[in-house]
């Protein structure tokens, strides 16, 4: 039972940051039935630029922790920056014309641009993210958990319950959620809405950029961290529901947590296979995904 919690802690980390990209493709989809598949690359470039800003304040004698938290505003500044480049370049002519494989095709494209500008300014080989916190774990209940992953909960959460009480409490908010129940009526009623499909990509490579600094210390930093994570919390979304942020969340956990098991339990080569399984089924049973409603169009 101790290796199962243990195996369940990594798990919900993992799963967690599945969620928060997969949140950023519902946040595009909700507004613009559109989607970034540079998601992944977005994530990368939030990670080397957190790099190369708690790198610089440390070398200005700042402590790791605080360097981090510096470091934070300019990470979400990029991601907000990036975010608007690839609606802008990628997405909005390919509205206007009304195409769906343009929008798809761009977003791809650009995402390889940022791969390659990663590789060119970083380089390819593997980074060191300084961790803000202990790298020794905590032993809770005779289970080992590492500060960082606390961290990675509670800043997903944080983010996500954020962008909920912006929705929900700020004019601005209500005329992002006016657009994703009706972009046609939200425009007569005088809201802008290219501007706020503008605003869901920014938001939606900050979430990205987020996830990147809160896995970055865990792991490796590099120009292709992003390729997978990018990948699978597409899947994750598809089997939460892109109409659903409850639905990606939970997604995000059901994937990693599943990884976690399939690879201790099993064999780390087939850790992947479950998770594609669930995507098949999800797809074959329930399109709109195990959260998500299915529109009904009226004629």
């Amino acid at each position: 039972m101790q290796n199962f919690f243990q195996i369940l802690v990594s798990g919900i980390s993992v799963g967690m940051i599945y969620g928060v990209i997969a949140f950023g493709y519902q946040l595009t989809f909700a507004t613009s039935k559109t989607l970034n598949f540079g998601q992944g690359e977005a994530l990368t470039l939030g990670a080397l630029v957190g790099l190369t800003c708690v790198n610089f304040l440390i070398g200005l004698h700042l402590g790791t922790l605080t360097a981090y938290l510096i470091a934070l505003p300019f990470v979400f500044a990029f991601g907000l920056a990036q975010g608007a480049v690839v609606e802008r370049l990628g997405v909005r002519q390919a509205m206007k014309t009304k195409s769906e494989a343009g929008w798809i095709m761009a977003t791809i494209a650009l995402g390889i641009i940022f791969k390659n500008m990663a590789e060119n300014i970083w380089g390819k080989d593997p980074l060191k993210f300084p961790s803000p916190l202990s790298e020794a774990p905590l032993t809770i209940a005779g289970v080992n958990i590492r500060p960082m992953e606390i961290a990675i909960v509670l800043g997903a959460l944080a983010m996500m319950l954020a962008v909920e009480a912006f929705n929900r409490r700020s004019i601005y908010g209500k005329a992002v959620v006016a657009t994703s129940n009706d972009r046609d009526a939200a425009g007569l009623m005088g809201i802008n809405t290219p501007l706020v499909i503008t605003f869901s990509y920014a938001l939606s490579s900050l979430a990205a950029a987020l996830a990147g600094v809160l896995i970055a210390p865990i792991t490796l930093t590099g120009a292709n961290m992003g390729a997978a994570l990018g990948l699978k919390a597409f899947a994750v979304a598809i089997i939460g529901g892109l109409s659903s942020g409850l639905g990606v969340v939970v997604g995000g956990l059901i994937l990693g947590i599943t990884e976690s098991m399939t690879g201790f339990y099993f064999d780390t080569g087939y850790k992947d296979v479950p998770g594609l399984i669930l995507l098949l089924l999800v797809l074959s049973l329930k399109p709109a995904g195990l959260f998500g409603k299915t529109a009904i169009k009226k004629v």
